[in-house]
């Protein structure tokens, strides 16, 4: 199997790149902070997490603080595999030329 198999399709964009690499390295993250550090509109950074919430990369806790509604998203262990396996397949493709 080529190194290029392991590049998941899922992490294609840039966005979901910025999501996966917050969230590996923090317990969560929530709206807020997501669409500031990877300065995004509601609308595209919802359809990005909603594109990995649907793979089952991360996972989604909605609550209220303060009485105003907070999103906060987190990798499964799924998540954690499968882009550990991206990056490992991109460092080899790097490291081979």
């Amino acid at each position: 199997m080529s190194i290029i198999n392991n590049i998941n399709k899922v992490f294609d964009h840039r966005i979901r790149l910025g999501i996966m690499s917050i969230l590996m390295v923090n317990e969560y993250a929530d709206f807020n902070t997501l669409k500031e550090l990877l300065e995004v509109t509601d609308g595209n950074l919802a359809s990005h997490t909603k594109a990995l919430e649907t793979a089952e990369y991360i996972k989604i806790e909605k609550q209220f603080i303060e009485r105003k509604p907070n999103t906060r998203y987190s990798t499964t262990h799924l998540g954690e595999l499968e882009f550990k396996k991206h990056i490992d397949a991109l460092e080899k493709i790097i490291n081979k030329h």
